[in-house]
């Protein structure tokens, strides 16, 4: 029953999110900035779990990998800039995405964080 009233709750945030950027899209960018997923994660993980340390591990985790999900954000325009179809576009920039990730790990244990 938790899972469903979980995922009830994300796709309303996301179709929430949708329908008022088509009218207001700085205000959907907003919506769509806040950590609103990580802190629903962290509320269901308390409520699971009651560790506090899990929750300190997860946020430190989520702060370290904000900055290679930002490359999406630089990349699917550029993409779509260059008349690529959208989808193409939306699937080469979460290609980027992922090997930033890999890449940024790699980095961030070279220079002694791990996560």
């Amino acid at each position: 029953m938790q899972f469903f009233i979980k995922t009830i709750i994300s796709a309303l945030l996301i179709a929430t999110i949708a329908t008022v950027s088509k009218k207001f899209t700085l205000i959907g960018s907003i919506l769509a900035s806040l950590p609103i997923t990580s802190i629903l994660a962290m509320i269901w993980l308390y409520q699971e779990t009651k560790n506090v340390t899990k929750i300190i591990e997860l946020s430190y985790s989520i702060f370290w990998m904000v900055v290679p999900s930002l490359i999406f954000f630089i990349v699917l325009p550029l993409f779509l800039k260059k008349e690529l179809n959208f989808y193409l576009s939306l699937f080469l920039a979460s290609g980027v995405m992922v090997f930033s990730y890999f890449l940024y790990i790699k980095v961030l244990k070279h220079i002694g964080i791990n996560l």
